[in-house]
């Protein structure tokens, strides 16, 4: 096996689908990808309202999406696909992040994979693989599942370059997180990156063909991946590496990669390379060489940040930290909506994202749906910044039916709403628990 790739190549919005073109064949995709099979763009939502940095771009969906129907691949075999959190409703995020507007547009299928899909054991998905697992079988000790669908298929994740208040920085190894795990997937948080290498395992299992397409034209630095302060850097990276793509966004970003715990296992564990020292840069060499010093996200972390790292590590995780594993966990989701959609995003988000939506990145983003693309780019991209549709009291007013949406759909009620149904059902007073 030859040594891992990365590609990384500077952009501008004038250029930026032919940048994402020029992006994934440097990285090789094409050799990755199985064409006779579907191919699944895990859409990453990290909030349901567009903040830069935090969720997958319009123009690196387009990109990807450009590039694949270029190369020959089939339209037909192409979908996005999304999860849920308990704190981030998918549908809203994927209409404020403009993702869906994309696949649309595209005539694409636009997978749920918590709505009528198939979840099947992973056991059964996987086999003795589950025998190396570091943690999930003691975390899930009655065993989990996976999205059926996902198995036979190529999957190509469209993270971003950000940091993470649990894991340091976030990229190409959490967006499977948010892809192959369901609503418990918080159960893992204690052990986080033990969890993302146990999760590249399975993907290396189940997936045809495994890439990754980075976007860093806002990178996000601070307690993420939320409540970040956005920087412009106009930078794409891609690679079949999903350890090594990791390695190169963290020390893009000012860390030691292999200080950082899931990257250091995954690559102790044979899964990729997180060392940068035995990483091809491919493309744009002396950008991938570039050292942003980021913060980070521990030294300024936010209220509800703090909380977290104490009942998970700290000192409230013998009080508290069961509670969210039973039917009282929805008292943990009224307080992330509350601080982070009723509080955060009304009284700070304005002050933090003002540079980032004053840029050419946000001005493409105002006007995303109107603009006239061609197949390099966008020759104009509009002088106004986006606009604070979110910010201030009309944030707060919005984040209340999300509010009640998550309470509502908090997999702990939903699973005792399934259970009474099935004790009332004749012939169905015995039945195993889900």
């Amino acid at each position: 096996m030859g040594a891992s790739r990365v590609a990384v190549v500077k952009t501008r919005p004038g250029s930026v689908f032919a940048d994402y073109h020029r992006l994934m064949n440097l990285a090789g995709y094409q050799e990755v990808l199985d064409r006779g099979a579907d191919t699944a763009l895990k859409v990453n939502i990290s909030w349901h309202y567009f903040f830069p940095g935090s969720s997958t771009t319009p123009w690196q969906l387009e990109g990807v999406i450009r590039t694949l129907l270029s190369d020959g691949f089939s339209r037909d075999r192409i979908h996005a696909c999304h999860n849920r959190t308990v704190v981030v409703d998918a549908h809203l995020g994927e209409r404020e992040n403009k993702q869906v507007n994309v696949v649309k547009a595209f005539g694409l299928r636009n997978i749920h994979l918590y709505e009528d899909e198939e979840w099947i054991d992973v056991r059964t998905a996987v086999g003795d693989l589950t025998d190396q697992f570091l943690c999930l079988n003691e975390v899930y000790r009655d065993g989990f599942m996976i999205p059926k669908r996902l198995i036979g298929e190529n999957i190509i994740h469209l993270p971003t370059i950000k940091t993470h208040i649990f894991t340091t920085t976030t990229g190409a190894m959490k967006n499977a997180f948010g892809g192959l795990l369901n609503e418990r997937r918080h159960w893992t948080h204690p052990v986080i990156h033990e969890t993302l290498v146990d999760l590249l395992r399975i993907q290396q299992k189940i997936h045809t063909g495994i890439f990754a397409v980075m976007d860093g034209t806002f990178a996000g630095d601070g307690p993420g991946p939320r409540c970040m302060t956005p920087h412009v850097k106009d930078l794409l990276l891609a690679s079949s590496d999903m350890v090594a793509i990791d390695a190169i966004s963290a020390k893009l970003m000012g860390f030691d990669p292999l200080s950082i715990k899931y990257i250091r296992l995954a690559h102790e564990a044979g899964l990729g390379c997180g060392d940068p020292r035995e990483i091809e840069i491919v493309g744009d060499e002396e950008a991938g060489r570039e050292n942003w010093h980021f913060v980070g996200p521990f030294k300024k972390m936010t209220f509800a940040s703090r909380m977290q790292h104490r009942i998970y590590w700290g000192s409230l995780k013998k009080p508290i930290e069961w509670s969210l594993k039973t039917v009282l966990a929805p008292w943990s989701y009224i307080a992330s909506v509350t601080y982070h959609d009723s509080f955060w995003y009304p009284v700070f988000a304005r002050k933090k994202m003002v540079a980032a939506l004053s840029s050419h990145w946000g001005r493409l983003f105002r006007n995303y749906e109107t603009l006239q693309a061609t197949e390099r780019g966008f020759e104009t991209i509009g002088t106004e910044s986006a606009p604070f549709k979110r910010t201030g009291w009309r944030a707060a007013v919005r984040s209340i039916p999300i509010l009640f949406k998550s309470i509502k759909e908090a997999p702990e009620f939903i699973q005792r709403r399934k259970r009474r149904k099935k004790s009332e059902t004749p012939g169905n007073s015995s039945r195993k628990q889900d």
